[in-house]
């Protein structure tokens, strides 16, 4: 069993900044991908960024130069450091990632249960 819990997230103005957590937990053999999807009310669930165990980092067009994602492999954390916010970027933001447990032979994904960010003066 494995569980990914993201914290962080809450109102802020527009300019703004925030950082959202998240804690994967549980059965871990490692960790390949770690990433931030969101999904903004009435629109579909769309890649913001992801961090791969090496360090490399790859970014939407739409939060390149505002957003910076981070993992620490030792504990199996990843965050999303978001500054100049937007009203657009208002969403609930769920932690992704590919995991090898225990008994298992290839990576599967993984979610977490969502934080709401909200944009908004």
């Amino acid at each position: 069993q494995v569980q990914l819990v993201e914290s962080g997230g809450g109102l802020v103005q527009p300019g703004g900044s925030l950082r959202l957590s998240c804690a994967a937990s549980g059965n871990i053999v490692s960790i390949s991908v770690m990433g931030w999807y969101r999904q903004a009310p009435g629109k579909r669930r769309e890649w913001v960024a992801t961090i791969t165990g090496g360090g490399r980092t790859t970014y939407a067009d739409s939060v390149k130069g505002r957003f910076a994602i981070s993992r620490d492999n030792a504990k199996n954390t990843v965050n999303l450091q978001m500054s100049g916010l937007e009203p657009e970027d208002t969403a609930v933001y769920y932690c992704h990632a590919l995991i090898l447990v225990t008994g298992s032979y290839r990576d599967r994904e993984h979610w977490g249960q969502g934080t709401l960010v909200t944009i908004s003066s």
